[in-house]
């Protein structure tokens, strides 16, 4: 008489709680895509940013409030920033030129995607440093030349990672943050901007 083996089924894995990681608050950001993903109006959002200037070419933007879930939404406080021109290029230098507010935009952006999937994915991060670049023909701008153009001819970022995942791990991690990034978005892909002027 032949008896089958006995089959001991495995039991199911228990999933892990999902804590605070990288300073991210894990529960609440899968809670947020979660609402999001069920409720489409509350991805719709409008920032705003409104600018003076001051004098030369120093202005001042302020960012205070904005659209967002669904209704009006405020900052915390207002938050400011200046810019202007350095002084080889005819400024006060009272602030970063607006080309550098785009670089810095970029790797703020990116970096902050990543310790977001970092922490969804359970990985610790150590350290996260980027270094952003971004080449310039001055003669599109000072309309010396009209095959020259404006903005940027060419912007590299470069990562430096470290958390307590492999390389490759850390790299698909960059790349998924890349993916997803509002501000990669507008400066691979473009988007219609209308100037409008009132008295």
């Amino acid at each position: 008489m032949h008896n089958d083996p006995m089959v001991m089924e495995k039991p199911a894995a228990k999933k892990e709680p999902r804590v605070p990681r990288n300073g991210v608050d894990t529960p609440t950001l899968l809670a947020t895509i979660n609402a999001v993903a069920g409720q489409p109006d509350l991805a719709k959002f409008q920032f705003r940013a409104k600018s003076r200037w001051i004098s030369g070419t120093h202005s001042r933007s302020t960012m205070a409030d904005f659209f967002g879930a669904g209704t009006e939404q405020s900052h915390g406080m207002a938050y400011q920033a200046d810019s202007d021109h350095p002084a080889v290029l005819c400024g006060s230098d009272n602030g970063p030129t607006p080309v550098e507010y785009l670089l810095h935009a970029l790797a703020s952006c990116l970096t902050a995607g990543i310790a977001n999937i970092a922490a969804v994915r359970g990985v610790t991060l150590h350290e996260v440093e980027s270094t952003v670049e971004g080449d310039i023909d001055l003669r599109g701008i000072l309309g010396i030349s009209d095959t020259v153009r404006n903005g940027y001819q060419g912007i590299r970022i470069s990562f430096r990672i470290k958390g307590d995942a492999p390389a490759e791990k850390l790299e698909e991690i960059v790349m998924q943050s890349r993916d997803r990034s509002a501000v990669f978005d507008v400066l691979t892909k473009g988007v219609p901007v209308s100037v409008a002027v009132g008295a």
